[in-house]
């Protein structure tokens, strides 16, 4: 990947056919906004079989993996382990810490909870964070704390291998092939292109 301390997400828990849509964006989100890797329990190969093909179409380089012992990552991790939950800590109070912890050379890992997590996953973590203590979408949670992280940054990342790039447009969608050719044309207004 590169020299920088590596961000990594953990999808800890998923239930079939219930979660399969969120662990699919709680990896997209991950790759979108700034994290190197994701890693989902073993229950979840199909959302990680999609975020390794939206990789390879749009780009990377963003790492998926599959563990049989998604708990081990946690008490394996060596550096700061950041428990994603309404209940904890209000991130503007921890970001300045995490930042530093990165800027310090620690790899940082978030834990997005999909059941119920159990205490002991609260105890371990380094921080617990909430970006609200009201109900909410772990995916918005991960989704604010990246960007708090690193500051708007994220947004201008380049990709590289990319398949396709996605050209923006205040009006309708235009995806080309790198280089500029396009992939799939521009469509008319009835579909929502200019």
């Amino acid at each position: 990947m590169n020299d920088e301390p590596e961000v990594a997400v953990l999808r800890l828990g998923h239930r079939p056919g219930r979660d399969d849509r969120m662990t699919t964006h709680v990896g997209l989100t991950a790759r979108a906004l700034g994290a190197d890797r994701v890693v989902f329990g073993p229950k979840a190969s199909g959302s990680a079989d999609t975020v390794r093909d939206i990789t390879d179409r749009f780009g990377g380089p963003f790492e998926v993996e599959v563990t049989d012992a998604p708990k081990a990552t946690i008490s394996d991790w060596s550096g700061p382990v950041v428990h994603l939950t309404m209940y904890g800590l209000p991130i503007q109070d921890v970001q300045g810490d995490l930042r530093a912890s990165l800027d310090g050379g620690d790899p940082v890992l978030f834990v997005v909870g999909a059941e119920k997590v159990s205490f002991d996953v609260y105890e371990r973590a380094d921080y617990n964070v909430a970006v609200t203590n009201q109900p909410h979408s772990e995916v918005a949670s991960l989704a604010v704390t990246l960007d708090r992280l690193f500051d708007g940054r994220e947004l201008d990342r380049e990709w590289a291998d990319a398949d396709r790039e996605v050209i923006p447009k205040e009006t309708g969608k235009r995806v080309v092939e790198p280089g500029g050719a396009d992939r799939h044309g521009d469509a008319g207004p009835a579909d929502g292109a200019e």
